[in-house]
């Protein structure tokens, strides 16, 4: 399959300009490209690995990656997506930012040496020279302010009177305009790849190289994350962000993230995130629907999101984690599961409870209450008579449950309700 087309197959095409040139272009040989990071903080997220798969993509394909880190553009903040204007960072945030986006996007490319090895650049390097003055004169004369404004990402934020938009953010576009010309005059990019929200920056770039007489270069952008009812993926059910580093975000509920996404999403995911092929996907998706409750299709792309992210050992360790505390039966142990959980980095709500209290036993509604899974002892008492409380993985079907020391399970208890909260008890 074309490279092209199998990027649309998997979902990774939205808009492309010359789209029969660019075509021929890639079938001919290396054509290096790049995608901009800019350092807001010091992780990338979710939304983030679609230019990332895009380029690792084409870097499979032969083509050399171009990793810009947006050390000057950070300053400024694009206004793509956005409702209100970005705080400014001082110096010393953006340096630390810069450093943390460079190394997180390391494991994501392949930097070594070679004709399609990635290759990392700061248009601080660049744009930090460009006096003012000759910024208007040799960019800024190009681009009119009637094509700039027919862009979406600036047309909305005009259009609201409260917000509006600044003159620093609306400068953005002609600084992203000339990062692509300037890396297609020192180093070859023909190609800049992005999410669809970047298409009014990138297309500014494509003009600005035609006003300045110079030979064709192209855009090409994948339609953002939406899930099945139109809104932005990337964020969990609480509104915290999937972060990709794994301090702000544990492997472990990075692989529940994908292990809950919706039977309607989780095809869509696989084929823009997994290296299998498509006809594997489809296969796969099919024998996930015969028995969706298994939720084969979600483990999958749980684990490969996972591994690519985090690496091998966190994923076997996320995996383990999971089983032991969703698997059901009486194998868990409390101990070995917290030892796994900590090693992981997983947050996982706990509490202690003092042997002796343990010894003379406490109801099952009260130590619902106690550990904050159930508000009051009357909802405890109807999820306990509604078969939803779990206790080490076996479901409790009596209300009046005494749990004592002979229901520790190694180092501890394990309380569930439902299918996703659960709460580790420590014995002291």
């Amino acid at each position: 399959m074309h490279l092209l087309d199998e990027l649309e197959a998997r979902g990774l095409l939205a808009d492309v300009t010359h789209r029969d040139e660019l075509g021929q272009l890639l079938a001919q040989g290396n054509v290096p490209h790049y995608a901009g990071y800019d350092p807001t903080g010091t992780s990338l997220h979710l939304g983030n690995l679609v230019p990332v798969i895009l380029q690792a993509r084409l870097q499979r394909a032969g083509h050399r990656p171009f990793v810009l880190v947006g050390g000057a553009t950070g300053m400024v903040g694009d206004p793509s997506g956005r409702s209100n204007e970005r705080n400014l960072l001082d110096d010393a945030t953006l340096e630390a930012n810069v450093a943390a986006v460079r190394a997180q996007l390391g494991r994501f490319l392949d930097f070594d040496a070679g004709p399609s090895g990635a290759v990392l650049v700061n248009n601080a390097d660049w744009l930090r020279r460009f006096g003012y003055l000759e910024f208007l004169r040799d960019v800024g004369k190009h681009l009119t302010v009637n094509y700039m404004t027919a862009k979406d990402s600036v047309r909305t934020r005009l259009e609201d009177r409260e917000t509006g938009i600044s003159y620093t953010e609306f400068s953005y576009m002609l600084l992203q305009a000339y990062d692509f010309v300037h890396l297609a005059q020192h180093h070859g990019c023909r190609l800049q790849v992005g999410g669809s929200d970047q298409w009014g920056n990138i297309t500014a770039g494509t003009e600005l190289q035609h006003k300045l007489g110079r030979p064709r270069i192209y855009a090409l952008v994948a339609p953002l994350l939406l899930d099945a009812t139109g809104q932005k993926m990337g964020k969990t059910s609480t509104g915290l962000r999937v972060w990709l580093d794994a301090d702000q975000m544990s492997p472990y509920n990075f692989f529940q993230h994908f292990l809950n996404v919706p039977d309607a999403d989780v095809g869509k995911l696989l084929r823009i995130f997994s290296w299998r092929p498509i006809g594997e996907l489809d296969e796969l998706v099919r024998a996930h629907l015969l028995d969706p409750g298994k939720r084969l299709a979600q483990h999958v792309l749980a684990e490969e999101m996972t591994r690519w992210v985090h690496g091998a050992e966190a994923t076997q360790l996320a995996i383990a984690a999971t089983q032991a505390m969703f698997s059901g039966g009486d194998k868990v142990d409390v101990g070995q599961l917290m030892a796994t959980l900590t090693a992981i980095g997983a947050e996982v709500p706990e509490s202690q409870v003092p042997r002796e209290q343990l010894v003379a036993g406490i109801g099952i509604v009260d130590l619902l209450v106690r550990t904050g899974l159930q508000s009051s002892k009357g909802a405890a008492r109807r999820l306990v008579e509604q078969g939803g409380v779990y206790l080490n993985n076996e479901r409790v079907s009596a209300v009046d449950l005494v749990v004592t020391t002979e229901h520790l399970a190694g180092a501890g208890l394990l309380l569930r309700t439902g299918k996703k909260s659960y709460h580790l008890v420590r014995v002291s």
